[in-house]
């Protein structure tokens, strides 16, 4: 069997870490000899982790990773299936593993998904790509999405999704029931939301996913997106051999992704038609198209399987990201209803007083206080538990030296 050594780095939910443990960091003197993988701390009970998830899920990973600083300190060790990960617990931690990176960091976070893209011989995107190839695809990337310029280009089809889910929220209320006033499943509503605005962006298309009935391939993968996470951690719990015996979990793992890459081709293809068709007629000015991610990659010639792989993969990113933090965002100044006053003063401001136009790029850098705002929901609310990394040297952790570590033989 064959054990992938990862060190996942995490500030903790809601949780500061005890004064003992950032003391005990340098605690040991400078004479002292560093320790090894065996002098790590951590459950004696190799599925410690599967157990925990059998008993909650998704939801209980949070939970698990709190209970384990709380139990074995800022470094600990435990094994999920045949994944051993070293766990850091300390933004001080955190900080020394991320200056040791190279250039090109070794996640290995999705590699059942990676091993999708191998048997289904599809091109892997932002997420699943390693090495080389990441780099690439984030330098082409970074500035189509990140640079507030980059927002501002898509900020009007943006603008008209967010108008309908307005519209959906109040076509919701009292549905069911409750006052009438609730939205029963405001989550829910957000993954419409977050589905429909990253289609906007990558694809130029409007998916229907606000409209009063879903179309039923969007619901399909909406159900897909939800499900892919469930699947990928029963996978990665099993060492490789066992798929063969107990094919359930791969089996919906490659039907999630397989779902998820037909609704996403039928799009980027029609896409690419409009692409030749207009390139041979008027010119970009003229038509107005051209606003959205997928045009700029068949613009920089990027292969179409590539185009499709990162499409594919930056649609189930958008979905759980947004659906997430909006909801928890909502929460946090429901609960402190003083920022959410502050926070429209100064979204108002900025858009200017009875302005009903899209923002621009200079007026997103006018609303510190929403950056804030959603910068804390990520830091007590983050979406995926961890960031892992495979180290491609010898690292020095606390008072811990983890080797270099492929894939370990035991």
């Amino acid at each position: 069997m064959t054990q992938t050594l990862k060190l996942a780095s995490r500030v903790f939910h809601r949780v500061r870490c005890p004064p003992e443990l950032g003391a005990s960091l340098g605690s040991r003197g400078s004479d002292s000899a560093p320790r090894g993988l065996a002098d790590i701390p951590g459950p004696s009970t190799p599925g410690f982790l599967a157990e925990l998830f059998c008993k909650g899920g998704l939801s209980r990973l949070h939970e698990l990773q709190v209970q384990g600083a709380a139990r074995f300190g800022p470094v600990w060790l435990a094994s999920f299936g045949t994944v051993r990960t070293v766990y850091v617990a300390t933004p001080t931690l955190v900080e020394q593993l991320l200056r040791q990176e190279g250039p090109r960091p070794e996640r290995c976070s999705f590699s059942p998904w990676a091993e999708h893209r191998r048997r289904r011989q599809r091109a892997c995107g932002l997420l699943t790509a390693e090495g080389e190839e990441w780099q690439r695809l984030r330098s082409l990337l970074a500035p189509l999405l990140l640079r507030p310029q980059a927002a501002a280009r898509y900020a009007g089809t943006l603008h008209d999704v967010v108008g309908d889910l307005v519209r959906r929220l109040r076509r919701q209320r009292g549905l069911g029931a409750g006052p009438p006033a609730l939205v029963r499943d405001v989550a829910g509503e957000f993954y419409k939301f977050g589905l429909e605005g990253i289609a906007a962006v990558l694809l130029g298309s409007r998916l229907g996913c606000l409209e009063a009935e879903v179309p039923p391939d969007t619901e399909t993968f909406i159900r897909a997106v939800r499900s892919v996470f469930v699947s990928t951690l029963l996978t990665m719990a099993m060492p490789s051999w066992l798929h063969r015996l107990v094919p359930g979990p791969w089996g919906r793992l490659c039907r999630d992704w397989d779902q998820m890459f037909a609704f996403a081709q039928q799009h980027v293809e029609r896409r690419e038609a409009e692409v030749a068709m207009r390139s041979q007629g008027k010119s970009e000015e003229d038509t107005g198209f051209g606003a959205h991610l997928t045009y700029f990659l068949f613009r920089e010639e990027l292969p179409a399987p590539s185009i499709l792989g990162n499409v594919t993969e930056l649609l189930l990113a958008g979905v759980d990201t947004v659906s997430n933090t909006l909801s928890w965002a909502l929460y946090e100044l429901s609960r402190h209803p003083e920022v959410q006053t502050a926070l429209r003063s100064e979204i108002t401001a900025a858009l200017g007083p009875g302005s009903s136009a899209h923002p621009s790029a200079t007026a997103l850098s006018q609303v510190p206080l929403l950056k804030a705002v959603i910068r804390e929901v990520l830091r007590l609310y983050p979406v995926v538990p961890g960031n892992s990394r495979v180290p491609d040297k010898d690292i020095c952790v606390g008072d811990y030296i983890i080797p270099k570590n492929d894939i370990m033989g035991q």
